[in-house]
């Protein structure tokens, strides 16, 4: 039971937090130096979640060949190739650094 309402409680809050961006948006009017800053802080969280992810597994390090198909896969996508050249490249680089026994 009081896992229910943990979870309703975090439902409910959850949507209350998303209803509030619209409807405070014309009421609440941040400077240009705090739409960057919060802008900027966007990309970084994003950007650690994404290092975190490629360079970790269960707690541990991912090894050497997930890392090198992220890396791969960045690369194509700011030379901005299509999305799916990017998502293969980076999977086949994973894939085969593993079969030559690259972990």
């Amino acid at each position: 039971m009081m896992m229910l309402a943990a979870i309703l409680a975090l439902a409910v809050g959850t949507f209350l937090i998303r209803l509030a961006g619209p409807l405070l948006r014309k009421r609440l009017t941040l400077s240009e130096r705090v739409e960057t800053i919060l802008k900027a802080g966007a990309t970084v969280v994003l950007l650690a979640l994404a290092v975190t992810s490629a360079l970790m597994v269960e707690g541990e390090f991912a090894g050497w060949a997930l890392p090198a198909g992220v890396l791969v896969g960045g690369v194509l996508a700011w030379r901005r190739l299509p999305l799916a050249v990017v998502v293969v490249a980076a999977a086949a680089t994973t894939a085969l650094l593993r079969l030559a026994g690259i972990a």
